[in-house]
């Protein structure tokens, strides 16, 4: 019973099954209809969906995960090369396959398993191999083979050496020393006991289709590189050569320290990207800017983004230069100081980025004009040109191979115009054999004067960092608006040197120049810096003209001083007009001083002593032209408006005369105080124009006493002829005359002459000497006006002098009445107009 009843139940159980299975089939089909896989998924990957496919490991698309795109195909990713992510360790290189790699031991070593490969660091155990022991080793008949580190010799054994007595002793001929050489020249014949064999040398394998052996042989060279070993490190680029093969840096990367750049252990290292150090002590928001730009620049800096990284540098630079922005208020000495620097960091940054560009030269212009040449070559010899449109260069290359330097050899030229705007200003230091030539030729000591920047500046760089003094000269030709030199003035070729006290200065040392035409100049020079075209004003010193000054301004002073006692002990000729007369003489003789103590500035650096003896002679000269307006104004109420006021109280004499030069230069002082003091003496600068903060208002001053001058002389004219009528044409001319010169130097109008001192490349010599008389004798001529040719003076030094030396007032009168009496007569129709 028990056995048909299972049975029974076991046929029941299995249509049960059957049924279930019938009712899955369809969603299992339908399923598998959802999830069909797309049919043009590529080789080397896997169906994720009916739209979709992904790379195998080991493999990679353009679009790295997913592939929706038939057209797209899936690559053997090199895990060996760079960017570096697998690292075999110590005598052991990365080997790629198709879809995966493997590690391998270098050529002469194995792995203690005896293992042929392996796939982590961890599993290097990689040591030197004994061909010896294996039976690697091959030597000739009565040779030992002896291990070496990575390879081996064979050697004869000790003691052993061949009897040419025994004839019973047969010598082997080799047929590779016979002079026959039996082999194909690219073959290596190798003599063996009894005959010899034609072998291939190291790197070279017999051409498909020969033995190895016979003297049939032909060998070719083995391309290492293509060979699928890559002996390289995957950090460097396999260089095949005859025979052998090259491990080198890829452009852009370097050795690291320690490793050599060329053999099968080279392992190389990205080359970082200099950053901006700004100069110690300079504060600016620019280059604050500047430096963060640069600084974001060279930590994303990658090798096979180097054009655009030196075009980013440039443009940063571009934008600092082309508005400076708070580096125009700098003073002249940090400003220099910031193209020192600039120039310094520019020369690395751009040699720098310049090894990372594999194509043999490279231009760049950027949108401000400015220029980058670059040539990069092996190393050898010859002439190499770099050109552009501010300059050309030629040198030797052999100048341009470095010391030591790894690589391809690169030579560049940097060119900006921009960078005037920095180097503005900046001093010229001449060579002694040049300054004692200019010296031989003017006649008289030479300063270096103020020379204006015509060309843009030219940084020149090559991969060679020691170019203080090259063995052979370095020609360039450098383009600028075309301008002919005036009297004392010369264009040359200058070079920039940086200097910790003034910031920099320009230079002549070392270079010559050879010719200028058509707005071109040619240079030689036998060291590289950032080199321009200079136009030189040289400051002949006249010796004559310096003693004139010095007498004149020394006699001027004594002159002064004597005014000032008499206008201030002489009672009679109290007044409004002595008052002006007074302190006209005390704001010279301040301005005299000062300028004969403290003009020469002879440290040729802008120190304080130097800025504050300019801020007082611009004060005390501004004063006493002032004054020379006050007398003007006087003279004008006196002449012209003789019935119609006594001219201006005291208060608003001392509030004009000091009140309005103490606010000029308040405000120049605050609007720009670096504009005080110059390198080679302490005046207003020319910078900005500030120089304008004096010649505008004395320009004026003596603008308005001009036209008062010639109203005084005219009223002066209509006078004469109402009140003496009868006086002759002759001692009329005279009186107008005393009284006409008089007046010119009361009114400080000879000054005017100093607006027509300085033209368009230098100075008139005539007119130097014109001016010089006229004002450094301005004390001595008021004295002589307002002290020796004033009647009541005249009286009252003469009591002076007779209470000193006890006579009588009254003998004196007496004795001089009749002598003087002409002269009264004539002067004393000059006095009361004056």
């Amino acid at each position: 019973m028990g056995g048909p009843r299972f049975s029974v139940f076991l046929v029941l159980r299995a249509l049960c099954i059957l049924l279930l299975l019938s009712e899955d089939g369809p969603r299992n089909a339908r399923a598998s209809a959802s999830t069909a896989c797309a049919p043009w998924c590529p080789p080397h990957s896997t169906c994720v969906n009916g739209t979709a496919c992904s790379c195998l490991p080991g493999f990679i698309s353009s679009s790295e995960d997913i592939i929706t795109d038939a057209s797209e195909t899936c690559e053997d990713s090199n895990e060996c090369g760079p960017p570096l992510s697998v690292f075999c360790g110590k005598l052991a290189s990365c080997r790629n396959t198709e879809g995966s790699y493997y590690c391998a031991c270098n050529p002469g070593y194995r792995l203690v398993s005896g293992a042929m490969n392996f796939s982590h660091e961890s599993q290097n155990t990689c040591r030197v191999v004994d061909e010896c022991q294996l039976g690697l080793g091959i030597c000739k008949s009565r040779h030992i083979c002896v291990n070496t580190q990575g390879s081996y010799t064979c050697r004869y054994p000790l003691g052993l050496k061949t009897n040419p007595e025994d004839p019973k002793l047969c010598r082997d001929v080799n047929e590779c020393s016979s002079g026959q050489n039996p082999c194909h020249n690219s073959t290596h014949c190798l003599n063996i006991r009894g005959s010899y064999k034609c072998c291939c040398r190291p790197g070279w394998k017999p051409v498909p289709g020969s033995p190895n052996g016979p003297n049939n042989t032909v060998c070719e060279d083995v391309d290492e590189c293509s060979s699928g070993q890559n002996p390289c490190h995957k950090s460097t680029n396999c260089i095949n050569t005859q025979g052998s093969y090259k491990c080198r840096c890829p452009p852009g990367w370097k050795p690291v320290p320690g490793s050599p750049n060329g053999p099968n252990n080279t392992i190389c290292e990205v080359i970082p990207c200099p950053t901006w150090t700004p100069p110690p002590g300079i504060k600016s928001q620019s280059l604050s800017h500047f430096s963060k730009q640069v600084q974001d620049l060279a930590r994303d800096f990658r090798p096979a983004s180097a054009k655009d990284t030196i075009k980013n540098v440039i443009k940063a630079l571009d934008e600092l230069l082309e508005v400076p922005g708070d580096l125009e208020a700098l003073t002249l000495p940090d400003r220099h100081r910031v193209a020192t620097y600039l120039l310094l960091y520019l020369e690395e940054v751009l040699r720098t980025l310049a090894t990372a560009i594999s194509k043999p030269s490279y231009t760049y212009h950027s949108p401000s004009v400015t220029e980058l040449s670059l040539v990069i070559q092996e190393q050898g010899n010859g002439t190499v040109t770099l050109g552009q449109s501010h300059a050309r260069m030629q040198l030797n290359w052999a100048e341009a191979v470095g010391v030591g330097e790894p690589g391809p050899t690169l030579a560049g030229l940097f060119s900006s115009r921009n960078m005037q705007k920095l180097l503005a200003n900046a001093s010229l230091k001449l060579d002694p054999e040049k300054k004692a030539q200019l010296e031989n030729t003017h006649g008289g000591p030479v300063g270096g004067g103020q020379p204006r920047l015509l060309s843009a500046v030219n940084t020149v760089f090559l991969s060679n960092k020691n170019t203080e003094k090259l063995g052979s000269p370095v020609n360039f030709s450098f383009s600028y608006p075309e301008e002919e030199p005036q009297s004392r003035q010369e264009l040359i070729c200058a070079f920039w040197k940086g200097d910790n006290d003034s910031g920099g200065y320009w230079a002549t040392t070392g270079c010559w120049k050879v010719g200028s035409r058509n707005g071109s100049t040619t240079c030689r020079c036998s060291h590289l810096s950032s080199f321009a075209i200079l136009m030189a004003h040289y400051d002949v010193e006249d010796p004559k003209l310096t003693l004139i000054t010095k007498l004149g301004l020394a006699l001027s002073l004594v002159c002064l001083l004597l005014c000032i006692l008499t206008f201030l002990l002489v009672r009679p000729i109290q007044g409004s007009r002595t008052t002006v007369h007074l302190h006209l003489c005390i704001c010279l003789f301040l301005g005299s001083a000062i300028f004969l103590a403290g003009i020469e500035n002879k440290g040729s650096e802008v120190g304080p002593s130097c800025r504050l003896v300019a801020g007082l002679l611009h004060y005390c000269f501004l004063a006493a032209f002032c004054w020379m307006s006050l007398e003007g104004l006087e003279l004008y109420f006196l002449v012209v408006r003789v019935f119609q006021g006594q001219g201006l109280s005291k208060r608003w004499l001392y509030l004009i005369g000091y009140g309005v030069p103490g606010l000029v230069v308040a405000i120049s002082a605050a609007a720009y105080h670096n504009g005080y003091g110059r390198n080679h003496f302490c005046w207003l600068t020319s910078d900005h124009g500030f120089v304008w903060s004096f010649n505008g208002p004395v320009a004026f001053i003596i603008l308005c006493n001009t036209v008062i001058f010639v109203i005084t002389i005219w009223k002066l004219t209509q006078k004469f002829s109402e009140i003496n009528p009868d006086m002759n044409k002759l001692k009329k001319a005279r009186v107008l005359t005393i009284t006409a010169i008089a007046q010119l130097f009361v009114l400080g109008c000879t000054w005017a002459s100093g607006l027509f001192l300085f033209r368009e490349g230098g100075y008139s010599h005539v007119l130097a000497y014109i001016f010089t008389i006229l004002n450094c004798f301005q004390g001595l001529f008021l004295f002589l006006l307002h002290c020796l040719l004033n009647k009541k003076v005249r009286e009252e030094y003469w009591k002076w002098a007779y209470m000193v030396t006890g006579n009588k007032y009254s003998d004196f009168t007496t004795s001089t009445s009749s002598s003087s009496h002409n002269q009264t007569k004539v002067l004393r129709t000059s006095e009361s107009g004056m």
